[in-house]
């Protein structure tokens, strides 16, 4: 019998004056009554309860066990009964981590109305484009794109990722539009470093059959930062392949062209998750900023199955080759 179980039960005893009467209180019989609180004495090597035939007594040194115990199984309650609350309530420091480009045109506009709404939850951010260990950092949610393989995570898609393959409208009419997937050859191209593995983002290009295919083509400029491709994208120095939520702002400007409708690679990785530690109850603290995030993109057109995308008309250039 574990000790947590034996001091109720002597507490019980010591509270209703009778071993029986104790049984009845904790749902159990005398006989495991009386033998926890043997064994609590042989355990302690003193006497606790004076035993007759009509009642218990509680000698001195049961009294000042007593007094012990039961400071120590309130306290246990009440710290459990906070936790119950923490996990019940909104509140806590919320630890976030997110991809750079991600956390600056998505999650920053919303942090301000989940503020307004939970008050109590305060937030700490992570902006970086690095892997992070979501359990040894001890990172509530990770917003990544690509899926993480780890037993220990829950990955939660928060929605696919779209692309477009975009340039600026002054590029477009000084050096022309591709009409095939060969005339890229001739053109200049900004090319994404992924951070974490050094390789640059694989391209895709639609066929004569209009099916999208890996191209190798040569980067004339190279960046790790995708904020910084939409830039050197817009100012014209090069087409450059944007996932969707790097091309919204530019594409609904007019500042990028997108030459072919958007395209979505078929891994089945592809797409923007929510990434937190597998467990038995998900604090509320997490479980309301991801209901609050997935509204958030919602009011986008977003959803684990689509992006705003969905919805956009080819923005085909219009403008002639030289």
């Amino acid at each position: 019998m574990d000790k947590l179980r034996a001091l109720e039960l002597f507490i019980a005893a010591c509270d209703s004056g009778s071993f029986a009467a104790a049984a009845t209180m904790c749902n159990t019989d005398p006989s495991t009554v009386s033998k926890a609180i043997s064994r609590l004495e042989s355990q302690l090597q003193v006497t606790l309860l004076q035993r007759s035939t009509r009642q218990l007594s509680i000698t001195q040194a049961g009294n000042q066990y007593l007094s012990t115990a039961r400071k120590l199984l309130q306290d246990l309650l009440a710290c459990e009964d906070e936790l119950r609350h923490l996990n019940d309530s909104p509140n806590g420091v919320l630890k976030i981590n997110s991809a750079v480009c991600y956390g600056h045109l998505y999650l920053r506009p919303i942090l301000a109305a989940f503020c307004d709404r939970y008050p109590a939850i305060q937030l700490e951010l992570q902006i970086n484009d690095l892997h992070t260990d979501v359990i040894e950092s001890g990172v509530d949610i990770a917003i990544r794109t690509g899926f993480i393989k780890d037993s220990r995570l829950v990955a939660k898609r928060l929605s696919p990722m779209d692309f477009f393959v975009c340039a600026s409208p002054d590029y477009l009419q000084q050096h022309g539009t591709p009409r095939c997937q060969h005339d890229f050859n001739v053109h200049k191209w900004i090319g994404f470093r992924i951070k974490e593995t050094q390789q640059l983002q694989p391209i895709y290009l639609p066929d004569e059959q209009d099916e999208y295919q890996l191209y190798d083509l040569k980067s004339s400029h190279i960046t790790d930062d995708g904020e910084m491709m939409v830039s050197m994208c817009e100012d014209g120095l090069g087409f450059a392949q944007l996932p969707h939520f790097l091309a919204k702002s530019g594409l609904e400007s007019g500042k990028l062209i997108s030459i072919y409708p958007h395209f979505r690679p078929p891994e089945i990785e592809n797409g923007v998750f929510a990434i937190y530690p597998k467990r038995t109850y998900l604090p509320t603290k997490v479980r309301v900023f991801i209901e609050f995030l997935t509204e958030a993109l919602a009011q986008k057109g977003e959803s684990a199955y689509q992006t705003w995308a969905v919805h956009t008309v080819n923005h085909q250039a219009n403008t002639e080759s030289d």
